[in-house]
């Protein structure tokens, strides 16, 4: 089965708990080389936020089960990739000449 490289979560977290805990906690994982963290929407009780976790092996299972420890919730899996390497994302534009 091929590695998985890089995921990108949608979390929705407790507003108490700081993002800054779920980046370090989700890379203190083995097989994670790297997280991002960026906050998306704020309210009350509750944050978005989307995580990037990228390694050379990252335990999906592993991720969520640190994310749920610290109080999150998983909304969505928005990217994954496995394999040899880490391609370039290709956010969409306007003009998407990429896929040309």
């Amino acid at each position: 089965m091929a590695a998985i490289r890089r995921l990108v979560l949608d979390i929705l977290k407790p507003s108490e708990v700081p993002t800054i805990a779920f980046a370090r906690g989700v890379s203190d994982l083995t097989g994670v080389d790297a997280t991002t963290a960026r906050l998306v929407e704020t309210d009350r009780e509750v944050q978005n936020i989307v995580l990037v976790v990228e390694g050379a092996d990252v335990d999906d299972d592993a991720v969520v089960d640190c994310l749920e420890d610290l109080g999150g919730t998983l909304h969505s899996v928005d990217e994954v990739v496995c394999g040899e390497h880490t391609p370039v994302s290709h956010e969409a534009s306007a003009d998407a000449t990429w896929l040309r």
